[in-house]
């Protein structure tokens, strides 16, 4: 049966002064962050493309109503983000 020790790591304990790679171990190749600036750009990609799909084939004005609905949810929370990150703190 195996013991309840958990063993030391042997690998450098910090990256970047924040990251203990016991805890987080894909941070000793980089990938312990967040790539805000990407997320952000995904953000403003697909409520464009949310935006270019009410151009099809539909007859229904019920589906337009949803992608514009979406798409104003997407780009309000891009807003009060670029907003709130200008604001000094």
């Amino acid at each position: 049966m195996a013991g309840t020790q958990l063993e030391p790591s042997s690998s450098d304990p910090v990256v970047a002064g924040k990251v203990d790679t016991a805890d987080v171990p894909s941070a000793a190749w980089g990938w312990s962050g967040e790539a805000p600036r990407f997320f952000r750009f995904l953000g403003w990609f697909f409520a464009g493309f949310l935006l270019l799909m009410i151009i099809g084939n539909h007859e229904g004005k019920v589906e337009d109503l949803w992608l514009i609905g979406f798409a104003a949810l997407m780009i309000i929370a891009l807003v009060r983000d670029l907003i709130v990150r200008r604001k000094p703190r």
